[in-house]
């Protein structure tokens, strides 16, 4: 399971936008060609409002990979 909250209690994943406390609700899966190998994947979480920003903020650079519902991310077909 993803989550972007430190500790040891379960918790709801958080939306990845600076200061944003909101569900995740996408993953948004990228990789920096210039330091990771092409099948590396990084993740960001994302909540409905931040989803594009998040998503132009990384396309426009070239790391933008894919973009998922949490929910599929989550499912064991991904694993």
């Amino acid at each position: 399971m993803i989550l972007n909250v430190p500790g040891n209690e379960p918790a709801s994943p958080i939306c990845s936008a600076k200061g944003c406390r909101a569900a995740a609700v996408w993953v948004l899966a990228w990789n920096n060609p210039k330091l990771h190998t092409p099948e590396r994947r990084k993740t960001w979480l994302a909540c409905e409002e931040h989803r594009e920003h998040l998503s132009q903020f990384l396309g426009v650079r070239g790391f933008l990979k894919d973009v998922v519902l949490l929910e599929e991310w989550e499912s064991p077909e991904q694993a």
